[in-house]
């Protein structure tokens, strides 16, 4: 869920500015609603983005995997005491709710990502922020979107290439220290290649983009967003 796919769900359709409405509108109503009610509210929004774009919260929670243990370990860091009585849970209560509210970000954009091309998210990008600004801007997140998936494939290539020379039987420092290596000079190979593909492509500041318009399918989007928004007045 880290990339596009193709596909003609009610979000495929939809204008990519509207969806990015949905995610800055659905971002800030998570950091104003930090209530249990409020998240559960939230979590119904997620949920609705992720049927809209034909996506699973099982598949999401997969991509996240690696992050989970971090937001899993947050609140018992939190509530955790060196004398007695060793454990608070009412300090674990708010970092909870702080780890469930990134995973509902997190579920909203996955979404996006699901349903949208990089090229559009640039277009969109482009045509919100005027000038060179919003040029740099739409480059970099064109760039991110593309970039992430190769490097999370060279840190797997890595990692399978280690496990096959019996890797696995080394320290957990000296595997950890393999892979991050292996995996930076890969990325910094893939960077060196852009830039002479950059180069020799004669990178342009005015490219020629997908046209995007809204229509009567992004109404509810549009809707929501502003409901979003609305929501951090009460």
């Amino acid at each position: 869920m880290l990339t596009y796919e193709p596909g003609d769900t009610f979000a495929h359709r939809l204008d990519p500015r509207t969806k990015l409405a949905v995610q800055v509108g659905f971002a800030a109503a998570g950091f104003a609603h930090t209530t249990p009610v409020g998240l559960v509210a939230l979590g119904v929004v997620a949920a609705g983005c992720l049927r809209a774009a034909d996506a699973s919260p099982v598949s999401a929670l997969s991509d996240l995997r690696y992050a989970i243990p971090f937001l899993a370990l947050g609140p018992v860091v939190e509530a955790a005491r060196l004398g007695a009585p060793w454990f608070d849970p009412e300090a674990a209560v708010e970092p909870a709710l702080a780890s469930v509210r990134v995973l509902l970000v997190f579920f909203v954009a996955a979404a996006y990502v699901r349903t949208t091309p990089v090229r559009e998210s640039r277009a969109a990008i482009q045509r919100l922020v005027p000038g060179r600004v919003g040029v740099a801007l739409g480059v970099g997140v064109a760039l991110v979107f593309r970039f992430l998936p190769l490097v999370r494939r060279d840190l797997l290539r890595v990692r399978e290439a280690q496990a096959a020379r019996l890797g696995s039987e080394r320290r957990l420092d000296e595997r950890l220290s393999l892979v991050a290596a292996g995996g930076l000079r890969r990325s910094f190979a893939r960077a060196d290649a852009l830039a002479l593909a950059l180069r020799a492509r004669c990178f342009a500041w005015n490219p020629t983009l997908p046209e995007i318009r809204f229509g009567r399918r992004d109404a509810p989007g549009l809707v929501l967003a502003a409901a979003l928004l609305a929501s951090l007045a009460f």
